[in-house]
């Protein structure tokens, strides 16, 4: 079976979907600590940093995000698109991804895989999932 390649619309309209869903963790964890008369500051930083660091790497290494999955689209292994990549990987295309911003999605349309630099360097591919979610929801996919 050959991959196909999501655009560069599903990427982003993906990234926007999990900025939406730990903003909303945010102010979850913020209203349950708000409960408890003075927890400490580092419990704050400590989800702060859980959140925003470990949320992508770690459902990409397990899975997907919240985002993918609604887009249908996976981040697997460049060497076996069977395979999904493993957390060092998958921290590494984070961190590039979110140092370089915009300027990581340059090479998407240079390449026929659709490989951003952040995939380039992690050794990973984005591929649409044929039994996605997205495919009963009514988010429209526009390329």
């Amino acid at each position: 079976m050959k991959n196909t390649y999501p655009s560069l619309l599903d990427r982003v309209q993906s990234i926007l979907i999990d900025v939406v869903f730990i903003v909303t963790l945010m102010f979850i964890f913020s209203a349950v600590l708000d409960k408890f008369d003075s927890p400490p500051d580092w419990v704050r930083g400590a989800l702060f940093l859980g959140i925003w660091g470990l949320y992508e790497p770690l459902c990409v290494s397990i899975g997907c995000t919240v985002g993918q999955y609604l887009k249908g689209i996976r981040v697997k292994s460049h060497d076996n698109p069977n395979r999904r990549i493993n957390f060092f990987a998958s921290f590494i295309r984070y961190v590039l991804k979110t140092l370089l911003g915009w300027i990581s999605f340059l090479t998407i349309t240079r390449n026929t895989e659709r490989r951003a630099i952040h995939d380039l360097v992690s050794g990973s591919v984005m591929v649409r999932h044929t039994e996605a979610a997205y495919h009963k929801l009514a988010i429209p996919d526009i390329d």
